[in-house]
């Protein structure tokens, strides 16, 4: 990865996550097989991939399949046309992904594109665009569109693709083949500065190299040394990588099964496998598909086309997915040492301790043995994860039952466990108890107790989820006799199909505006119109330029963060000796170093750019090194010594922050009406509560910067990836004491951000700008994912109690809703969160006494700040959830409650706010009709009927949005050059939402000249001073103005020159206005809507609009493991009059799934001491392809407009994201259904996000209620309930 980089300086590879997680670094590798002279290719993660063992492969990167100076490749146009490009950071790596696949299979089928994209992250498109591009390749049953489609607008047009042609591939280099057909193979030794890598090319070599450094890692694929490397700090002096020693590949068949290299990847695994089992009877490949079956679901493509069988065997992990497997089939090692071969089953023994096996440290496994089956032999495996694909299993079982000829007696069986203690575990009391008995009810039900009684996990196990781990044991046993019956013919129909997989075409339906004012819209009038995000080829070619992609200077310098590792602690030492001895540390920067303010003051309060004297949570920053490399002040930062004195009671809690009164004032009460008095009038009361957990930005470009001295009067030049260039640009003045008129920022584009690059961002920056200043030298910083995560905090977690009075009729008079955030060490935006909440308690429901009180609690975990949405899908889930409780105390389907308690007519806020809700009704309503609601609901009940372990459950949610931020005002600048060309410059920033393109296409109308005239370069603080953050939806509405505003400027200015010619060109124009001395340059500003906020009256005009919508969801559930498939999802959003339908829908689907990821799959896990666990995507899991609804359809609403924004528009990037708790609600639908067969009836608490864990819980099945629960308070679990 590095070597692209620096060396080689090509950009497009990313760097996401560094742990092979994320994607977006995929290149593609070829090797030449001398043996069958064949050329293979494999997608593989940069990251991980370690430079000595490139040795004869050829690397294509990005740049290499295609580029806007050449041509671009139609992997690239397709991702780019069907805009499935929106920040752009993760494209190169999806384009990588679907390259590598056309390289294998031209024609692919939706399944294999599904699988090819599972190891790559998306965070902007929802992935639906994506897959959309991708489609294009599969070959297309002819006559299969229904004709009415083509009537419709559509977002792209794939009849205008460049074909797909293999022949034009690049070749692989004949050289290197060369090498390989006459190599005589030789030793190969690598040296760096602390590592030596050696690559034997013999087996005896090997052998030799391995007995006299026993020490010394093997390393195949590298995806769990790489990690432990450059994660841990792990230090390998000797590594040994056999991947040259061709007995480690050889695959050999017997009567009795195959024997296969350890060396093998397991994707060669894989497809050995398949093309091996319709060779033989089925009764002798059991083995053979359950192992195929857990192939298909370990890792991604990219890593299991690198990862060795032979590593993830002797890794020896506690949830590998293949070990259980392995073992319950009766596999054997063949294993080589000094002193010999010789083989070793894969037996309750192998597996020792924690990462080690039976083997000795100088053996070498060569090859694994899997048998065949037997007649009367079935072996089954499961798994359940966190994320369905790409993820690490929370438990994984592999069964095997052999049942004597014609009998159903058991003659043996095996069962292992993965995830149920530091190995891999057998059952060995409960195998005992099934054999020699008959398999049936009062055999399983014994084996059901012997195995929750053998299989125990102490409260506070690594990994928590303890109860839903020990359900799980239960639930698998029970689905693999369910199998078995099934194979027994005795219960035919009992089948337990999977959850649907296969995604469907969906529909975006969008209008092509028609303008009244305009008779008819002009051709190169480009507003309305579906246009391509600006840079998406260029992203899609890996030439659009970000942060770190900006070329090293001379003498540029790195930094790397030195963080608390307590959360409560006085400093009482900080010795940086040892770090600057090193080789290429340069400097250690304090807070003694800062010139000028040594904090930034929000509401009052000061957070400290670096501690000084105590800290308060882990993560803090205390000081930073300097080095000429990332290695070397990675190292410097590691060396870097602290001491601390704890000091008592850290508070994590909100139940903790309250019983202190810890909280960040002020604090905000909103009432209407007499909540007291209309409790003592209403039919029924209801009290509840719901909690909800936080959620990482998980922009894919982590936190990046570079600061340049200019070199002279204390000037800098600042490059920063952040949504508010002025605010980073007074940071740093501050802090270096120095006027605003030195410091210019730059942001050229970002790789995401979702309000997590403003105030934080802004603290980064001053201090990598202490270090420019101190040295005089360009300093960049780019944090690692795991840095990232861990300092710069996310959405806040809340706890929340309401009390609600309704009639039986359904209609709620009175609600009473307390609101508790955790705020984090600082206040950050935390107060300005919780009046947001305040102010969207109402969401789309008239309630006539209504009260809301809400406070940010001030706590020792790292500080939490602005996130897509800004407090508002908080606020509004409680709000859901307290209707929906309503709804189930009546016993009434929750959308009629929904119905009853809408606003309707003209109406008024809790905050005296005036506003029709006409079109959020039309939302509703036409949510209702699109998606076939009353004829799916009846379905889903009829389904239920009819399935005892899986149910559906559907839900519709409507939302009312308000959009703006207060003080917000825009300006722009725009130039007219002498050719005509036209250079617009505004103070909005690109974070994939699509701005630039928009503001282009609000130039061109102005103007009236294409698109293609205009350009936006960069955004920068010397062209458009003073500029607001671009957030809270209003970036577009902003500056779309501002730049109108200069257009029509310069466009006025022009008319004289039109007059004395009036059949001139644009060209000619704007020459002879150059030389009748006509100004070519205009700002423009807009200065916004005067909006207040009286929290004393308790009333104002906050919002200038609301953006309003509807969202209607079916999921399916298992309810033996929680895990869930969203079958269908239908949006219908009113946003006015888009400017881009393709951009606005982007934003609609990509706001939906980071919804759905917050809403059911994202968890951040602490520590008891404050400590964030996950840190990294392959501990927290953000939405994947396999998350996308099966069926995915948006909706505009139409014949909408908007008086108080451009163009009639209406903002849209935020809204949408609350309607992914529509999944939440089919979730907790489909519980009810089945707590209902167990007896369960009434409201029952679910807690936000629905994982597979508390969905299953939920359902109480008779399996989880087996599990006796662990008394709170009488261990310590293993991570906080934050």
């Amino acid at each position: 990865m590095s070597l692209t980089v620096t060396s080689v300086r090509l950009t497009g590879t990313k760097y996401g996550c560094g742990g092979g997680g994320c994607g977006a670094c995929t290149v593609m590798v070829s090797r030449y097989q001398p043996a069958t002279k064949t050329i293979i290719h494999y997608s593989a993660n940069a990251c991980l991939l370690p430079l000595c063992q490139l040795h004869g492969a050829a690397v294509t990167t990005v740049e290499g399949i295609g580029s806007t100076k050449t041509r671009i490749h139609p992997v690239q146009e397709r991702i780019a046309k069907a805009h499935g490009s929106q920040c752009g950071f993760c494209t190169p790596g999806m384009v990588m992904s679907m390259y590598a696949l056309l390289r294998n299979k031209p024609h692919p089928t939706m399944e294999d594109i599904t699988q090819a994209l599972a190891g790559n992250l998306c965070r902007c498109t929802g992935y639906r665009p994506i897959v959309d591009g991708c489609r294009t390749f599969c070959q297309v049953q002819k006559g299969s569109t229904d004709e009415s489609e083509h009537e419709k607008p559509q977002l792209f047009d794939k009849e205008e693709f460049l074909p797909l042609d293999p022949t034009q591939e690049l070749i692989f280099p004949p050289e290197l083949i060369l090498m390989a057909e006459t190599g005589n193979p030789e030793t190969l030794t690598f040296c760096g500065e602390r590592m030596r890598w050696v690559s034997p090319a013999s087996l005896e070599e090997l052998v030799q190299l391995k007995a006299s450094n026993p020490k010394a890692p093997l390393v195949m694929g590298n995806t769990n040394i790489g990690p432990d490397i450059k994660f841990k700090g792990v230090l390998h002096p000797l590594i040994i990588s056999p991947t040259r020693v061709m007995e480690l590949f050889e695959v050999t068949q017997t009567p009795q099964g195959v024997w296969v290299g350890a060396g093998c990847s397991l994707s060669e695994v894989r497809s050995l496998l398949q093309k091996l089992v319709p060779q033989f009877p089925e009764e002798k490949t059991e083995l053979f598909r359950a192992l195929i079956q857990q192939l298909g679901n370990l890792g991604s493509q990219q890593i299991r086309n690198v990862a060795s069988l032979g590593g993830n065997i002797m890794s020896a992990y506690p949830n590998s997915d293949l070990n259980p497997v392995l073992a319950a089939g009766n596999c054997k090692l063949s294993v080589i040492s000094t002193g010999g071969r010789r083989e070793v089953p894969l037996n309750p023994d192998f597996f020792v301790s924690f990462g080690k096996t039976i083997l000795k440290p100088e053996e070498i496994v060569v090859s694994v043995f899997v048998p065949f089956s037997r007649k009367g032999e079935f072996v089954r495996a499961f798994r359940q994860a966190p994320r369905k694909e790409s993820s690490f299993a929370t438990v994984t079982t592999a069964m095997r039952v052999f049942f004597s000829e014609g009998s159903r007696v058991v003659r043996d069986v095996s069962i292992y466990y993965g995830g149920m203690g530091p190995t891999t575990v057998s059952a060995t009391k409960t195998c005992a108890a099934l054999v020699t008995r008959p398999w049936d009810d009062e055999t399983l039900s014994r084996a059901y107790d012997v195995l929750l009684d053998e299989l125990v996990l102490p409260p506070s196990a690594p990994g928590g989820k303890v109860e839903f781990r020990r359900s799980l044991t239960l639930s698998f046993l029970f689905k693999f006799n369910l199998e078995v019956l099934q194979k027994l013919r005795e219960m035919v129909g009992l089948q337990f199909l999977p959850l649907p997989r296969e995604i469907q075409p969906s529909l975006q339906e969008f209008q092509v505006r028609k303008y009244p004012s305009f008779k008819d819209q002009s051709v190169q009038d480009p507003v309305g119109r579906p246009i391509m995000h600006r840079s998406a080829i260029s992203q899609a070619t890996g030439e659009a330029v970000y942060c770190d992609d900006i070329p090293r200077t001379d003498g540029e310098l790195f930094l790397v963060l030195v963080t608390s590792s307590r959360a409560h602690a006085k400093i009482t030492g900080l010795d940086v000796s040892e770090a600057l001895r090193l080789p290429g540390v340069v400097d250690v920067i304090t807070a003694k170093d800062i010139p000028g303010k040594k904090v930034r003051t929000m509401f009052g309060y000061h957070e400290e750019l670096l501690a000084e004297s105590e800290v308060s949570c882990i993560g803090q920053m205390i000081c930073a090194v300097v080095a000429d490399t990332r290695a070397h002040a990675k190292r410097g930062a590691a060396a870097v010594k602290i001491s601390y004195e704890d000091l008592p009671d850290p508070v994590f809690t909100i139940e903790e922050a309250t019983e202190k009164s810890s909280f960040f004032e002020p604090r905000r009460v909103i009432r209407r009406g007499n909540v007291t008095e209309a409790f003592e009038t209403v039919d029924q009361l209801y009290e509840g509560e719901i909690r909800m957990g936080g959620q990482e930005h998980f922009y894919m470009e982590t936190q990046s910067m570079l600061v340049v001295p200019v070199g002279e009067e204390t000037e800098f030049k600042v490059y920063v990836s952040t949504q508010w260039p002025t605010s980073t640009q007074d940071a740093i003045a501050e802090t270096l004491d120095i006027p605003s008129n030195r410091v210019t920022c730059h942001v050229k584009r970002m790789g995401g951000a979702f309000g997590g690059k403003v105030t934080k961002t802004a603290v980064l920056a001053s201090i990598t700008s202490v270090a420019a200043w101190k040295t005089n030298r360009a300093v960049r910083c780019v944090l690692e994912r795991g840095e990232d995560m861990l300092i710069t905090g996310g959405r806040h977690p809340i706890l929340a109690k309401y009390k609600v009075g309704f009639m039986n009729d359904g209609r709620i008079v009175a609600a009473d809703i307390e609101y508790y955030t955790n705020a984090g060490n600082t206040v950050d935006e935390s107060v300005l969160v919780v009046e947001k909440i305040l102010l969207h308690m109402d969401n789309a429901y008239n309630i006539p006494n209504l009260q809301g009180r809400a406070a940010a609690c001030r706590t020792n975990l790292p500080s939490n700040t602005a996130f897509r949405g800004f407090g508002v899908p908080q606020s509004i889930m409680v709000v859901e959830n307290m209707v929906n409780d309503v709804a189930v105390v009546l016993g009434r389907p929750a959308d009629q409650i929904r119905e009853i308690n809408m606003y309707k007519g003209p109406s008024v806020t809790h905050y005296k706010f005036e506003f029709s809700p006409e079109n959020m009704l039309r939302c509703w309503e036409e949510c209702k009709v699109k998606a076939d609601y009353s004829a799916r609901r009846r379905a889903v009940d009829q389904f239920n009927q009819q399935n005892r372990w899986k149910k559906r459950g559907m839900s519709i949610i409507p939302i009312k949005y308000g959009i703006s931020l207060a003080r917000k005002k825009a300006a722009a600048l725009v130039h007219i050059y002498k050719d005509g060309s036209v250079l617009v410059t505004h103070g909005g920033t690109e974070m994939g939402q699509g701005i630039h393109t928009k503001m282009q296409q609000v130039a061109s109308r102005e103007l009236r000249i294409p698109p293609s005239k205009i350009y936006i370069s960069e955004t920068s603080t010397n062209t458009v001073p003073n500029t607001c953050p671009s957030a809270a939806s209003f970036g577009t509405d902003a500056n779309g103005m501002a730049v109108k505003n200069a257009c029509q400027t310069l466009y006025q200015r022009l008319e004289p020159v039109r007059q004395k010619d009036p059949k001139g060109s644009w060209e000619s124009w704007v020459n002879a206005a150059f030389f009748e001395k006509i100004s070519l340059s205009a700002t423009g500003f807009y200065r916004g809507p005067d909006l207040y906020m009286d929290w004393d009256k308790m009333e104002g005009q906050p919002y200038a609009y609301f953006t309003f919508g509807a969202c209607c969801c079916e999921v399916e559930l298992d309810c033996l493991t929680g895990d869930y498939r969203t079958v269908r999802t239908d949006i219908v959003v009113d946003i006015g009059r888009s400017v881009n339908p393709s951009v606005d829908i982007g934003q609609i689907e990509g706001a939906f799934m980071q919804g759905l990821g917050l809403y059911t799959l994202e968890e951040l896990k602490f520590s008891p001491s404050g400590l964030l666990y996950t840190r990294g995507p392959s501990q927290y899991k953000i939405p994947a392809v396999c998350d996308v609804p099966l069926r995915f359809n948006v909706y505009l609403l139409s014949d909408s407009h908007n008086p108080h924004a451009i163009y009639s528009s209406k903002g849209i990037g935020e809204p949408v994201l609350f309607l992914g708790s529509s999944v939440f609600f089919a979730i907790k639908d489909a519980v009810a259904a089945a707590r209902a067969e167990s007896g369960l009836v009434g409201p029952f608490s679910l807690d936000s996000p629905a994982t597979p864990e508390r969905a299953c819980l939920a359902c109480a099945s008779l399996f989880t209620q087996k599990i006796p629960a662990s008394k709170p308070g009488s261990y310590k679990p293993w991570a906080l309930n934050i």
